[in-house]
């Protein structure tokens, strides 16, 4: 499999970088470049990329709100923050608009390219000192009995949505590995949400990591 990957960021220094050191690698074809938010929706539906390289301070909008408009029109595509911001507010965010990634620009060349492949096959990646913030909130929060958690509710389908879910699939990807209708997959994520009384990505996230789903 080739990963088609877009690259944003504002600095033209660092995009020239990242196609240095991530064009080299088989499985990688860089697709394009975009300097802005409003370039890189638009580079989104033009050049199809199966993972944007996203930084969070451009130009115009916010490489959050660049992810959460990109993933409202092209929900395929995946999505890797790649940012000097490693606080917690700007995490949850990203998180909370779509993306499947998380990764510091102090990582190692390794990380980010386990991160990019991770997202290109439905998974979520999660910088290890940043998913530690998941943990740390989760802990900070009250929690229902073991037995409450236990019993939360969920039909044995919607376990199996819930799990995809937290694998970063979309609802067309769980639609045809469960051979059910797109439309049956949002409905099962409406129930997942109520029933847990989830709000957010980042709660998805945090619930599966409690449940064992993912691991921090």
């Amino acid at each position: 499999m080739t990963i088609r990957l877009l690259l944003v960021d504002d600095h033209a220094v660092v995009r020239s970088g990242l196609r240095m050191l991530l064009g080299s690698e088989s499985d990688v074809e860089i697709a394009g470049e975009a300097g802005t938010a409003a370039e890189a929706i638009a580079a989104a539906g033009q050049m199809t990329p199966d993972v944007i390289l996203m930084d969070i301070g451009l130009p115009d909008l916010s490489g959050i709100d660049a992810t959460r408009e990109i993933k409202k029109r092209f929900p395929k595509v995946a999505i890797v923050a790649l940012t000097i911001h490693e606080d917690q507010e700007y995490f949850f965010k990203m998180l909370e608009a779509g993306a499947s990634g998380y990764v510091p620009k102090r990582a190692a060349p390794e990380e980010l390219l386990t991160a990019i492949r991770a997202a290109a096959t439905g998974q979520v990646y999660l910088y290890p000192s940043l998913a530690k913030l998941l943990v740390k909130d989760y802990l900070n929060q009250d929690h229902p009995s073991e037995e409450k958690l236990k019993l939360d509710g969920l039909t044995d389908r919607e376990h199996e949505v819930l799990t995809f879910l937290a694998e970063g699939a979309n609802n067309e990807e769980i639609a045809s590995s469960l051979t059910i209708s797109p439309k049956t997959v949002e409905r099962h994520r409406e129930n997942i949400m109520h029933k847990l009384n989830l709000h957010s990505r980042s709660e998805l996230v945090r619930y599966a990591i409690r449940k064992g789903i993912i691991k921090a």
